[in-house]
């Protein structure tokens, strides 16, 4: 036995040592238009072939290191938001090479398209048809992909509006002739060539004092990346699986669930049968193998099987729900499917049948516990959480302290039930949410936590293996993560504008995995040693 132990023990040695090896780094130092050592820049290594990306953020020092980079060729960028500084194309890393890159900011131009959706709501010019974008545009996406890095007179942006009302019709249903209009009218006047607009927001009196910036701590962060084949995918989550692979869906017009190897890049997509947009919002896979999601528009379950490749769905022929829609899946011990949406319903794959709980007639996001037990989310002003055990049937709510509409929802090993209040619909003269709640089922009371920033909106939330609870802001294009134990919040800066990420998934390996739908992108982050810190 201890000859055995000693073999193992040699191995995994071998393993670390073989791997640190073949891996690279690439370091150095960012300085900024004065000289100074510059905090807070994204250094951006991507592997030309799989398309990976690495993005780092330089610390207080002016110091970066990406560590662990296969060897091949690779294209380096920095991001850092008003500054500017050629890229290194084609930079050929060898197994076992360390190179370092320094790189000198010059000044360069705030462009609206680097904006929050924060900073935009502020900033771009008041008019009829800026509360219809609020409204019914910022549900899904900001302005800073579609609409700021683009120009288009009035007839382009109508054909882009009616092209939204079209796909995104069981969404858009109450969007009426005259919001068409008085939205067309406002993007012609902010993004069409004759625009109202500023050349740059940073000439606007109030840019300065929207600005915001992050502590030292939070330039640890490391965001590893994976580009879509094209923007129309709208990536809305990323699950993985037994085997460490990402089953992600499309959603809107996307119609298709795609699998992501994340060690290769390599993408594998599969198309649901539908021809109508269906809307798939949400895929999760089975124990079994199979890969369950929904399609929000047409009121159906599916099912992939990766091993016959087939893909099978099932209608919920609910007539009695005004707009009966299947939202987030999660999947109870016994292989019943729970969907959120209107209402919530529970499938059952061996009988076929949907079972709707009209106790709770609309609800966003859903988990499971470890009694096997569904907790749900109701994203409305009056909004709830609430559980369904699955045994009996029975439905509990309880109203948080603050009517701040539950978004997402996460239990956590010891029983907690924490959820994300986003103000979307606060209260007449009231800020309402930007904070994380905890529930205690045992007790049946509440906490709650007030997140940092002028409009803190929590979408997506996951806990990690060390039981703290990340968050991605939306309007402030952060995520940030909540120590339970002593209420510290800390911010990260994201490596783009636009962040939306809808949901966090942890895999075995304890990374955190995301989608950027607007920005194309499926990636998971974490934590890594500061730079000072680095062993060498």
């Amino acid at each position: 036995m201890h000859f055995l132990n000693r073999v193992l023990i040699l191995t995994a040695l071998s393993s670390f040592m073989a791997s640190i090896c073949v891996a690279t780094t690439v370091s150095g130092t960012v300085k900024g238009s004065d000289g100074a050592p510059f905090k807070g820049a994204f250094i951006q290594a991507q592997n030309t072939q799989t398309k990976i990306t690495v993005n780092v953020l330089s610390d207080r020092n002016g110091r970066y290191e990406v560590q662990n980079l296969p060897p091949g060729k690779y294209d380096l960028h920095i991001r850092a938001i008003g500054y500017k500084s050629d890229p290194r194309l084609g930079v050929i890393l060898k197994a076992g090479q360390a190179v370092s890159f320094d790189w000198n900011l010059e000044n360069g131009t705030v462009r609206w398209s680097d904006l929050t959706l924060y900073q935009g709501k502020q900033l771009l010019p008041e008019g009829k048809g800026k509360e219809v974008l609020s409204m019914n545009c910022f549900v899904c996406h900001g302005f800073q992909t579609r609409m700021a890095a683009a120009t288009r007179d009035e007839v382009g942006w109508r054909d882009r509006v009616d092209y939204m009302r079209e796909a995104m019709h069981a969404q858009l249903r109450n969007f009426s002739d005259e919001s068409e209009n008085e939205l067309v009218a406002y993007l012609a006047a902010v993004f069409g060539p004759n625009s109202t607009l500023a050349r740059s927001p940073a000439d606007l009196p109030r840019y300065k004092e929207l600005e915001r910036t992050f502590s030292d701590e939070a330039m640890n962060v490391v965001y590893v990346e994976y580009d879509l084949p094209a923007p129309t995918r709208a990536a809305w989550s990323a699950a993985p699986d037994r085997s460490g692979a990402l089953w992600i869906p499309y959603y809107g017009r996307g119609n298709k669930i795609a699998r992501l190897d994340p060690e290769t890049g390599e993408l594998q997509e599969y198309s649901v049968p539908e021809q109508d947009p269906a809307g798939v919002h949400s895929a999760v896979p089975a124990d079994d193998g199979n890969v369950w999601f929904t399609e929000f528009f047409l009121n159906k379950v599916g099912k992939f099987d990766p091993k016959t490749k087939r893909m099978t769905t099932y209608q919920d022929n609910d007539d009695e729900t005004p707009h009966p829609s299947k939202h987030t899946v999660r999947i109870d011990p016994q292989g019943n499917l729970w969907t959120t949406g209107s209402p919530i319903t529970r499938f059952d794959p061996k009988s076929g049948e949907f079972k709707h709980f009209k106790e709770v007639p609309s609800a966003y996001g859903i988990a499971v516990d470890k009694d096997g037990n569904m907790w749900f989310a109701v994203l409305r002003k009056d909004g709830k959480i609430g559980r369904v055990n699955t045994k009996t049937g029975k439905v509990n709510q309880w109203s948080p302290p603050t009517q701040g509409t539950p978004q997402r929802i996460q239990v956590a090993a010891d029983g907690m039930v924490w959820f994300g209040e986003n103000p979307i619909f606060p209260p007449p003269g009231e800020p309402g949410g930007g904070k994380l709640g905890r529930f205690d089922p045992q007790t049946e009371t509440f906490k709650e936590y007030t997140l940092p920033g002028p409009s803190a909106s929590p979408y997506a939330v996951g806990i990690d293996k060390e039981g703290k609870i990340w968050y991605a802001s939306t309007d402030l294009d952060t995520i940030g993560r909540l120590d339970p134990t002593t209420g510290h919040v800390i911010e990260y800066p994201f490596p783009h504008s636009e962040n939306i990420s809808r949901e966090f998934f942890l895999d075995s390996q304890g990374r955190m995995w995301y989608t950027s739908p607007m920005n194309n992108k499926v990636g998971y982050f974490y934590l890594a040693a500061p730079v000072s810190l680095a062993v060498h």
